[in-house]
């Protein structure tokens, strides 16, 4: 009799299943892929566990990757669109104007300080003190200007000389920059066309001698050492001496030659 050597074969233990091990099971198979909605139900310990599942175009983010779930960004703009539409709008109408309160400013200027003038102290030189001197003998000791005559009016040489009136006296001069006595007369003359003698002492020897009831405007009174223009009744006009100027005033000369040229 044949006896066999083969022994006899047992099962290996199995692990004990239970609710938990087969919730587990079906996890790590990956059961949520297979169809949308699973229910694994325990009875024996009354627990239910039910898992949605995701739509099939959408993979269950990896356990080892750690990305996160993705975020609805439309359905939030959406959102926030919302509340802008019904936030309050803050309109300006078109001429708003702008406005300011300035302070007024007052500038007080400080009072100027007193300026001292210093007297000035004429000085003449020795010519002209002598000239004075020579001319206060038979001039009055206080001559005045007198207003343009009347006579001034139509007479062409009054009218010439009247143009110069304040010209200041220079001793030499002969131009409107300033005249001396005989300079004063050869000018308006000249303007004439009439030539004079340039020194007051050769005019005596010129023209026609009148008397003065007989005198007109225009004629020429000489005196040693001066001459000047008639201008009517007792006026003549005339370049005076230094510090004066060409003026109307009275005749001062006591018996003063009157020449008619022409």
């Amino acid at each position: 009799m044949t006896q066999s050597t083969i022994g006899a074969r047992h099962r290996a233990a199995r692990r004990p299943s239970t609710p938990l091990t087969e919730l587990a099971t079906a996890a790590t198979g990956q059961i949520g892929t297979v169809s949308r909605r699973t229910a694994v139900v325990a009875a024996s310990s009354g627990l239910v566990v039910t898992m949605l599942g995701a739509p099939a175009s959408a993979a269950p983010p990896s356990e080892t990757s750690g990305a996160l779930a993705s975020v609805d960004t439309a359905a939030l703009t959406a959102s926030a669109k919302a509340v802008l539409d019904t936030a309050p709008v803050v309109t300006s109408p078109a001429d708003a104007a702008w406005t300011f309160d300035t302070p007024k400013v007052k500038v007080v200027e400080p009072e100027p300080e007193p300026v001292v003038v210093a007297p000035v102290v004429a000085t003449r030189s020795a010519g002209q003190a002598t000239a004075s001197r020579s001319e206060t003998r038979t001039e009055a000791p206080k001559a005045t200007n007198a207003p343009i005559p009347q006579s001034v009016s139509g007479n062409a040489v009054l009218e010439i000389a009247a143009r110069y009136v304040g010209t200041p006296y220079v001793s030499g001069g002969s131009s409107p920059s300033g005249f001396d006595c005989s300079g004063f007369t050869s000018y308006v003359y000249a303007q004439l066309g009439i030539t004079l003698p340039r020194s007051s002492g050769a005019y005596p020897g010129i023209g026609t001698q009148v008397s003065r009831a007989d005198a007109k405007p225009g004629d020429i009174i000489w005196s040693p050492g001066h001459v000047a223009i008639y201008a009517g009744g007792n006026q003549q006009i005339d370049s005076p001496r230094p510090g004066k100027t060409v003026q109307f005033r009275a005749i001062w000369q006591s018996s003063p030659m009157f020449i008619r040229i022409g």
